[in-house]
């Protein structure tokens, strides 16, 4: 048999590096479609600020802000992108978490039940934000 005799390759294929342009609008409009990292920068700048504006909205009336700050800088990008989800919608449709709690006491016929309203309100920002999403459904099916 014959052998085969192989072109000499270079074994060294390094890419040059380029130098990326400064951030702009359209590169921050496309991270959007990125990873979670980039779309919290692009959206919020930092991870400090994303927590401190998550913090206010979050706390309940007997929990610290400062304890919950710091269990929001040990999450990850993802679950403050969506905790920041679930706080815009319930501050656009409610405007606040007691006037949630308010509106879920109602819809659930238990707003004279104040036992079950207190209990409501140490539920979390996304579990009431859940009872409500599936009490607009049961309305909306029942009519």
């Amino acid at each position: 048999m014959a052998k085969k005799t192989a072109a000499a390759e270079p074994t060294d294929k390094k890419k040059t590096a380029a130098k990326k342009p400064a951030a702009t609008k359209a590169d921050k409009a496309a991270a959007k479609g990125t990873g979670p990292l980039a779309r919290m920068k692009a959206l919020y700048g930092s991870k400090d600020k994303l927590v401190e504006k998550l913090a206010g909205m979050l706390a309940t009336d007997g929990e610290d802000q400062g304890a919950l700050k710091d269990r929001l800088l040990k999450a990850s990008n993802q679950q403050l992108l969506k905790l920041a989800a679930v706080a815009d919608q319930v501050k656009k449709t409610y405007g606040s978490r007691d006037k949630l709690v308010e509106s879920m006491a109602k819809a659930l016929n238990r707003a004279k039940d104040q036992p079950f309203v207190a209990k409501l309100a140490t539920f979390s920002l996304p579990r009431l934000a859940d009872i409500a999403r599936a009490a607009e459904r049961r309305a909306k099916a029942a009519k």
